[in-house]
């Protein structure tokens, strides 16, 4: 993989990680097992924001892994590294639609003029617990986990980047499903997490580029 492409994957994955950061920093935190609190979290802009700002997060990780597999290539980690893009493009394939759902659907039933008239939470637990969108959803965060694990092992193996460059980004995908039922407080760490194991990652694979120039 070239240069440039390195030297470009290194900023995508700085930004998915700023975009994590802000995706639980952003988002509203009222209780939404009740009728205004629901309405108060999900038809504000805030809503929408924060969760495409994960969205585009998504997008993002997957391309900047390419850059990786770049990084380490004619190592033996070269193919896991592959292996790991592609992997989590998968999963970004799968979590992406119920993001979406959950971004633009409930807003748009959360800013209904009969919202609090309607059964408001049934809806929303429809949308949520819609056995076809709720396993796509688990599966492409659960590919996603596994995509940044082989990252991790990839980088761990190759002998290129610092050993331990890799290990918050691959936790903090791993805990993505688990995070869902913590309190903000932990949610909004986990983005934390997440984000500086992006940046940690990033800086690597920008040395690395650097290196080879």
């Amino acid at each position: 993989m070239s240069t440039p492409l390195a030297r470009l994957g290194a900023p995508t994955l700085a930004l998915a990680g700023a975009l994590f950061i802000l995706y639980p920093a952003v988002r509203p935190w009222h209780d939404e097992s009740t009728v205004d609190g629901a309405i108060a979290s999900m038809s504000s802009g805030a809503w929408v924001a924060s969760h495409l700002f994960a969205m585009i997060g998504f997008i993002l990780v997957p391309l900047a892994l390419l850059a990786l597999r770049g990084a380490l290539a004619g190592t033996r980690s070269e193919r896991l590294a592959l292996t790991a893009a592609i992997t989590t493009w998968i999963g970004a394939g799968l979590t992406l639609p119920y993001y979406g759902a959950e971004d633009f659907g409930l807003h748009e039933i959360a800013s209904s003029p009969d919202a609090s008239k309607i059964d408001l939470l049934a809806m929303v637990d429809a949308v949520r617990l819609n056995p076809v969108a709720a396993t796509t959803f688990m599966i492409g965060l659960l590919a996603l986990g596994a995509g940044a694990i082989m990252a991790g092992m990839a980088v761990w193996r190759s002998g290129v980047l610092a050993r331990y460059s890799a290990i918050p980004f691959a936790v903090g995908f791993a805990l993505f499903i688990p995070q869902f039922w913590a309190p903000a407080a932990v949610r909004i760490a986990h983005g934390v997490l997440v984000g500086a194991g992006c940046a940690w990652l990033a800086w690597e694979i920008r040395k690395a580029a650097l290196r080879k120039s």
